[in-house]
């Protein structure tokens, strides 16, 4: 009897754990959109318990000499999941990773890559080394047990942008561009064999922007205004589906410019924290997802130094 016990409690536990598995299943689709190309596309969404943290682009490459990965997701169970993705399209070994920029959602994934070099902008480096187990600790109040077994992974590699600005892997030949607009350094890379550009968080489209370490809004302007001169055919946002129309880089400066202008006469007006984040959001952004909790977060964030700059 205590035998069949023991043996039912064991395919209780068993099917628990699976049935756990199945729910904390990130079930990644890759979408091709250029040769060699695949995006994984995160969810038009916050943090939640429901999407693991799923929010963010993340994108490979399979070339001749294996595949380059360009940012790695909100958990090790991510990463893990888009290793699974790149093995069904490819046996070829994966050879670089890139870290965008310091955001959780962007590097956190690394422990499933600690096979490989995995480099970064050197300013990123010293910020996820700073910063990255206290967002690590936030993600796993914010998401739960998609983030078991989750430890930061340091980038490997500092990214030298004056010494090593084209990297060729195989027939793509990947160029590299530092910005600041939105945490300080963000790294941006433009694969010129197939015209596709991976600019991470200095683009969001059709799902609003975050704000937490921007330098200035009118910094961000700056970065957004150069893209517009560069020469690519599909951008990859951070956030959001890919654009091969320019529309994505208009949609944020028009964005960034009325948040500023919104901010900037609310100072001057002398209206509390509390009365700007009551204030209206411009009808054409009513499209954008997220922009009410962003708008709030942008006053959050933000509000405290244009009261200063009207005084």
């Amino acid at each position: 009897m205590k035998k069949i016990q023991c043996l039912l409690c064991f395919l209780l536990v068993g099917l628990s754990y699976s049935v756990f598995a199945a729910k904390l299943s990130y079930l990644l689709e890759p979408q091709k959109i250029a040769d060699d190309t695949w995006l994984l596309q995160g969810k038009l969404e916050d943090f939640t318990r429901k999407n693991g943290g799923n929010i963010v682009n993340t994108a490979f490459i399979v070339t001749e000499d294996g595949v380059v990965v360009f940012d790695t997701g909100p958990s090790k169970r991510y990463g893990e999941a888009m290793r699974q993705v790149i093995s069904s399209i490819t046996d070829k070994p994966v050879v670089h990773v890139f870290n965008s920029h310091h955001h959780p959602d962007h590097f956190l994934g690394n422990q499933a890559f600690n096979d490989t070099k995995i480099w970064a902008l050197p300013e990123t480096g010293k910020l996820i080394a700073q910063h990255g187990n206290a967002f690590a600790e936030n993600m796993y109040r914010l998401v739960g047990d998609w983030m078991r077994s989750t430890e930061v992974q340091l980038p490997t590699e500092p990214l030298d942008i004056a010494a090593v600005p084209l990297m060729a892997v195989g027939k793509h030949h990947f160029r590299f561009f530092k910005m600041v607009g939105h945490s300080g350094a963000d790294l941006l890379m433009l694969d010129e064999t197939t015209g596709v550009l991976f600019a991470s968080d200095i683009v969001f489209y059709q799902r609003a922007l975050t704000t937490p370490h921007t330098p200035s809004l009118s910094v961000w302007i700056e970065n957004l205004e150069q893209l517009k001169n560069w020469q690519y055919n599909t951008i990859v946002p951070g956030h959001g589906p890919v654009d091969t129309t320019g529309l994505a880089v208009e949609q944020m400066i028009d964005y960034l410019h009325w948040l500023d202008n919104t901010l900037t006469a609310a100072a001057s007006q002398g209206l509390s924290m509390n009365e700007v984040m009551a204030l209206p959001i411009d009808e054409r952004f009513s499209g954008i997802s997220l922009t009410r909790s962003e708008f709030v977060r942008s006053v959050f964030h933000l509000y405290s130094r244009y009261e200063e700059a009207s005084f």
